[in-house]
């Protein structure tokens, strides 16, 4: 029995009371507070986290709807794949035909809406729009009075938008904007080039700094980094990706002539800052071309590295190469995040890389030294193609594991369908080259796992910088790369009409990647119905500037261009009417002996990946130990599920970790919105969205409530595309 008696516990009840009321008023003080989402991932050390605890394990079950947004301009091959900024109680998003608009981020009503299209459309006869991209992210210049500065690219052109009024900043550039072609190179002419973004730039002080997205072919334009003023839009500075002469990584390339010639190793994928310090990173991808290397010969300094340069300068702190002469697209796809790991006891202020093979380079972000080691280990080095030397060694990360499934083997393949299938899938199996990791393309068709989309996607992970652990989702897709042999080409006949040679340059040039019969592969669409939605000019110039994941086709002549809309949009008097070949000079650097027959995913009859399941994964790894905490199967294949296999799927967009103890992330081919337990990988909340959520999320909080945000674009891996950003809440009380 206690021995307080009622008059004694009244004050003490009272004290304790107080205490707690006042702790609540100071919680409800600080809540009422708006948690912004004001930089792409979340913050500038990419690390897609949020601090917000509303939502937690045990109320997420409970999220509903709290406000849709459509941008009504979705079409039938559409997506959006954006990661939304909220500022002010304001959210700023791109739609599927890339308008810029504002919308309330606690009701989602609209504020207004930019479209760059009569302004691209009406200059320079259209060439702006050469390669129209997707928008990944936005990034924002904060001002004064919520007058903030906006930054985003459609086609050629990058944009600054005032977040006040939805109208382009007219001191910046020209009326708003600066094309992408200025300031890039000096070497070549580039004007016919593909030179475009798809992911957000980074705010450093009054610099806006920009990567680029470019063709893979054999001719492309230099990655090369570059910063603007934000208020003039004038350059201040570029760091070559590609080296001149007596500039760092230079020797890396044989031939002392290539620098003028080889595009890429671009920084597709954006960047991440470590603003105390001053360094800008940066993740880049392959030196073109992407699958033959006889003209790059060497290790193509800086392809396939992790970049730190001074910010304010662009000067070269240092850099990790993780692939010497990348023959399989093996780009970074994302920038690294940063955090801070704890080994033997001692803190280290690090960055983590993922990658499309699913290797974790975990490195120093002051010094770049690995924190495990990373060792020069050999790998197939042999190749068949007259003039391609493959690297002896490549830089394989320890302690660490892989996150994807790596190299292809008999014993790999998909169990899962009738019996007659598998002995075709393993008589096909049997035809193409295959073994591990890092074996090189070949004309019979080079089976490549993890595939050329990952692994690791432009996603990217979550980290959480309290515990150190790294959130990954992954794809186990194998690819097939096959090579073509430019000396063994079919004569062409005297005299054919448009039919007759469209028939041939579409096998030749579109065959390996939509089919044969057209109907299309994994995400390259099927092209059956064109005629219905294309006008021979439309199509043409489709041809000539490439979109989203179909390169331009600058080697194509005009009188190409016509044959191949002639024989897919089944235009019976183009059809009819005479070839006559031109011939097009280039400059015999790109005169190359092999060049891409096709990619395509490997699958069997059914469609099914090739390969066993899983299919996508969802793990959480800690970076203090290399260990991995937990690894879900993430998303379910319909025709697996109802069989009870639990499939996973292809998945695209990232994740976002939380305070409150969760893991959100869209990403799969079910078009489900789900959220894990970030300690156990339990699911705990999944709902059908829209369309496909193929696009990382938002987390924010307004007066004090929580919302998640994600965009429903669809429109990949043959799912519907939709126009629609949905955000969720808990419940009012």
């Amino acid at each position: 029995m206690s021995t307080f008696s009622t008059q004694k516990q009244g004050p003490i009840l009272f004290f304790i009371c107080s205490l707690i009321l006042s702790g609540l008023f100071t919680s409800c003080q600080n809540d009422l507070k708006n948690k912004e989402w004001d930089v792409y991932a979340g913050g500038k050390e990419r690390q897609s986290y949020s601090p917000l605890q509303q939502i937690d394990t045990n109320n997420v079950k409970d999220l509903k709807i709290a406000w849709i947004y459509h941008t009504k301009d979705a079409d039938k091959s559409s997506q959006i794949q954006t990661n939304p900024l909220i500022i002010n109680g304001v959210l700023y998003g791109a739609s599927p035909q890339l308008k810029l608009f504002a919308a309330d981020a606690a009701t989602g009503k609209e504020k207004w809406i930019f479209d760059p299209m009569p302004t691209i459309l009406t200059d320079n006869a259209g060439k702006e729009s050469y390669g129209l991209n997707v928008c990944r992210g936005i990034a924002i210049h904060k001002g004064k009075n919520n007058e903030n500065q906006i930054f985003y690219t459609v086609g050629s052109s990058l944009y600054c938008i005032n977040s006040a009024t939805g109208k382009p900043v007219s001191s910046f550039g020209k009326n708003g904007r600066i094309s992408l072609y200025d300031n890039l190179e000096m070497n070549r002419d580039i004007s016919d080039l593909r030179v475009t973004s798809t992911s957000a730039g980074m705010i450093y002080k009054d610099l806006i700094i920009m990567g680029s997205s470019l063709s893979e072919e054999e001719e492309s334009a230099p990655g090369h980094i570059r910063a603007y003023d934000v208020y003039t839009g004038k350059i201040k500075w570029m760091f070559k990706t590609i080296p001149d002469p007596g500039e760092l990584g230079y020797e890396t390339w044989d031939d002392p002539e290539a620098y003028k010639f080889v595009g890429s190793a671009n920084a597709w994928g954006g960047f991440s800052l470590d603003e105390k310090r001053g360094i800008l990173y940066a993740s880049t991808g392959t030196a073109n071309a992407d699958y033959y290397g006889g003209k790059r010969k060497g290790d193509n300094l800086f392809g396939n590295s992790i970049l730190a340069l001074d910010a304010e300068t662009g000067k070269y702190i240092w850099h990790f190469q993780a692939i010497h002469h990348d023959l399989w697209d093996w780009d970074f796809p994302n920038a690294p995040a940063l955090l801070t790991v704890k080994k033997d006891g001692k803190s280290i202020d690090a960055l983590v890389q993922t990658s499309k093979q699913g290797y974790i380079y975990l490195l120093d972000r002051v010094t770049g030294k690995p924190v495990y080691p990373i060792v020069e280990t050999p790998v197939p080095a042999k190749s068949d193609l007259e003039g391609e030397y493959p690297s002896p060694t490549q830089p394989i990360p320890t302690v660490i594991p892989a996150f994807a499934r790596q190299g292809i083997s008999e014993a790999d393949l998909n169990k899962n369908i009738p019996d007659s299938s598998y002995q075709e899938l393993v008589k096909r199996f049997r035809t193409f080259k295959s073994g591990p990791m890092f074996t090189p393309p070949s004309l019979e068709g080079t089976l490549v796992f993890p595939g050329l989309t990952g692994g690791g996607e432009w996603g990217g992970p979550s980290v959480d910088p309290e515990t150190g652990i790294m959130y990954i989702n992954a794809n186990e897709l194998p690819w097939i790369v096959t090579i073509a042999d430019n000396r063994i080409e079919k004569p062409a006949k005297p005299k054919q009409n448009n039919l007759e040679a469209g028939t041939f340059l579409y096998t030749k040039n579109c065959s390996g990647c939509h089919g044969a019969d057209m109907k299309g592969s994994g995400n390259f669409p099927a092209l059956i119905d064109l005629n219905k939605r294309y006008k021979a000019l439309d199509f043409k110039n489709l041809i000539s500037s490439g979109r989203k994941m179909m390169p331009a086709f600058k080697n194509l002549s005009e009188a190409d261009k016509t044959a191949i809309a002639a024989y897919l949009l089944k235009d019976e008097s183009l059809q009819k009417a005479e070839y006559i070949p031109e011939l097009k000079k280039k400059h015999p650097f790109y005169d190359v002996p092999y060049r891409l027959g096709g990619i395509k995913q490997f699958l069997t009859l059914e469609g099914y990946p090739a390969v066993s399941p899983p299919w996508g994964t969802l793990q959480a790894i800690d970076l203090n130990n290399g260990k991995v905490v937990w690894k879900e199967t993430l998303g379910d294949h319909p025709d697996m599920k109802a069989k009870g296999i639990h499939s996973g799927t292809e998945n695209w967009g990232g994740s976002v970790v939380t305070a409150g103890g969760l893991v959100f992330i869209a990403a799969t081919s079910d078009e489900m919105f789900r959220a894990y337990n970030k300690k156990t990988g339990k699911l705990l909340f999944e709902t059908k969205l829209p369309a496909g959520g193929f696009a990382s999320p938002a987390v924010y909080s307004i007066k004090g409530k929580q919302y998640v945000v994600i965009a429903c674009g669809g429109g990949r891996m043959k799912t519907k595309a939709s126009d629609t950003y949905v955000a969720f809440a808990l419940p009012d009380l």
